[in-house]
């Protein structure tokens, strides 16, 4: 009898090592199938990471309507590999001092004139990558409803920003307020070369970009050349609020700058065409109704 219960016990015995091995088993197979699924699943994230990988650019920009509209960019941009980041800027100052010292990627705030001042002046090895926009410079007065009307002596208060001179006493010529000395190129004019000013208005240009606007509101009688990245601050638009403004035929083209090391860089190409591109000119036309004319880029 001892003999049957030794025997049945040792039996007992060997079954349960048998199941604990079995269950050591299970766990080892559910273990290692868990680890070769999850294996390939870290390879594709990687592989997937790399793929998304985009390049980034930091663009100096005016709020509006620069900012806004690469804004409007961005998601073109990012379908091109492209993550852009704006620096926002308010004052023309330092945008291409920045762009010189390398702390931005490329701006976008000026016209052609006063990129080339800038670069002839200041020694900036910089380029044009293209055109993008016209600002229609305007001229507005809040008590001054008609040309016809504008009295004797009027004052005319305009920027203390030198290339927009020439381009604002061209436009009071082109409405017969004054003229200017034939042999002056007009883009570079200043007040010394008014050579006809029958209504002795009074042109004051020493007021800040900037703070232009202070002045059309405290002048009421004043005649006031702003230009639209302003006048849209102050809910202005040449078509509709100014006493005359400039035709689709300015030459004052706003454009995208970079290094000149720069000028074939991919990124920045790609960038300028976004912005030339149909979509981005035909947002730029729908937002702001006049006030901001696409050019459509350079032939």
């Amino acid at each position: 009898m001892k003999k049957w219960l030794v025997l049945i016990a040792a039996l007992f015995i060997v079954v349960l090592a048998a199941c604990g091995t079995a269950n050591e088993e299970t766990e080892t197979d559910e273990n290692n199938n868990t680890s070769e699924s999850e294996a390939p699943a870290d390879e594709n994230t990687e592989g997937s990471s790399e793929g998304e990988e985009l390049t980034e650019i930091l663009v100096g920009a005016t709020s509006t309507p620069h900012a806004e509209v690469l804004e409007e960019a961005k998601p073109l941009l990012e379908e091109e590999g492209i993550s852009l980041t704006i620096e926002p800027y308010q004052e023309f100052v330092l945008p291409n001092q920045d762009l010189e010292d390398e702390r931005i990627d490329a701006n976008y705030f000026q016209h052609i004139p006063f990129f080339e001042s800038e670069v002839e002046e200041k020694g900036y090895d910089l380029v044009n990558l293209g055109d993008i926009h016209i600002e229609p410079m305007g001229v507005y007065s809040q008590n001054i409803e008609n040309i016809d009307d504008i009295p004797e002596g009027t004052e005319v208060l305009i920027s203390r920003n030198v290339p927009d001179h020439g381009r604002i006493l061209a436009l009071f010529e082109s409405q017969g307020l004054i003229k200017l000395d034939e042999e002056v190129d007009k883009q570079t004019a200043t007040t010394d070369d008014i050579v006809e000013n029958p209504l002795n208005l009074t042109f004051h240009p020493d007021f800040d970009p900037a703070f232009i606007i202070e002045g059309y509101e405290k002048e009421e009688d004043a005649l006031v050349a702003i230009n639209t990245n302003y006048a849209l601050e102050a809910d202005l638009t040449p078509v509709n609020d100014a006493l005359f403004y400039e035709g689709d035929d300015s030459v004052y083209f706003n454009i995208v700058a970079a290094r000149a090391e720069d000028k074939d860089n991919e990124a920045l190409n790609t960038l300028v065409e976004v912005l030339q591109s149909e979509e981005i000119q035909t947002f730029i036309s729908e937002t702001y109704n006049g006030a901001v004319v696409p050019v459509g880029g350079v032939e």
